[in-house]
């Protein structure tokens, strides 16, 4: 493309902030929002101009990316930008809003004329800073060389799954891919709190199943963040996780799939956060084990 994209981020936490600071080093426009604006404001050193409403932040963008906590907040913030829309403006939702989520936000974009994207990404903190995200997306070809260009600044992989963002084919892939996400980081979790209740040294276990046909690398470094207290700041918080675990649940009861493990991950979390956790990485979910934290 040859114009420079003025790209507006809305929700510049754990993912935002860092996706935000990606789209500022491929030299576009950046104009971002956070409710908390300290958590904006450092990005107007990567040359970001940081607004104190969503309308403002909007205003003349080109993209708009929300990646805000859930559905309703995104919705809610969305509406709040709307004065400054335009018609035919690109929106890329990011949040993983759940299959009712994306219907509300869809149906929002069509009110507006908004070209809608349903685009959740793969990944933490780490590769969320390292610009190789995995963006799995489904819109209109029209828009898909702009929001392209986005991708691209905050990802190393896009996967495409449709051509119409309402259908939610992007967050249905999103959500299968969060049920296996947590149900390894909950077992991961139990494993090694029994084996603390055991007397097992952690260790024993991972070198136990280690080039075996059960080990895996996920293992390894969620085991590794708790092992060496490294829990903050999170890859991916225990309150995100527990909300994730109750859409995940939610989308099957819609389909009449029960998931046992997705409601018990849930509960986990939710332990863990009322013990806490919520803002450290989902590891945390560790602690849900015990009535009261374990001493070190």
């Amino acid at each position: 493309m040859t114009d420079k994209l003025t790209v507006s981020v809305l929700g510049t936490g754990i993912m935002g902030a860092a996706m935000a600071r990606n789209i500022a080093r491929a030299n576009y426009h950046l104009r971002v929002w956070n409710r908390t604006r300290a958590k904006a404001e450092p990005l107007a050193a990567d040359g970001a101009l940081v607004a104190d409403t969503p309308a403002e932040a909007v205003d003349s963008a080109d993209v708009v990316l929300t990646m805000l906590h859930d559905g309703p907040v995104t919705l809610e913030t969305m509406r709040a930008a709307a004065p400054a829309l335009r018609p035919s403006t690109v929106w890329a939702q990011s949040a993983t809003a759940g299959l009712d989520g994306v219907a509300e936000l869809a149906a929002f974009a069509r009110e507006h004329g908004l070209l809608f994207y349903d685009a959740p990404v793969l990944g933490t903190r780490g590769p969320a800073e390292a610009g190789e995200l995995t963006v799995i997306a489904a819109g209109p070809v029209q828009g898909r060389d702009t929001v392209t260009a986005v991708f691209d600044a905050v990802g190393s992989r896009t996967v495409w799954t449709g051509e119409d963002g309402a259908e939610a084919s992007a967050t249905r892939l999103k959500l299968v891919t969060n049920s296996w996400v947590l149900a390894a980081t909950a077992a991961t979790g139990e494993a090694l709190a029994l084996a603390r209740a055991l007397g097992v040294h952690p260790g024993d276990f991972l070198d136990l199943i280690a080039g075996g046909p059960l080990d895996m690398p996920y293992l390894h470094a969620k085991a590794g963040l708790l092992i060496g207290g490294e829990l903050s700041p999170a890859q991916f918080a225990v309150t995100t996780a527990a909300k994730d675990a109750r859409l995940i649940v939610q989308a099957g009861e819609q389909h009449g799939v029960r998931l046992d493990v997705a409601a018990a991950s849930a509960a986990r979390m939710e332990r863990a956060a009322a013990l806490g956790h919520g803002d450290e990485d989902m590891t945390a979910a560790y602690y849900a084990s015990f009535d009261q934290d374990p001493p070190s």
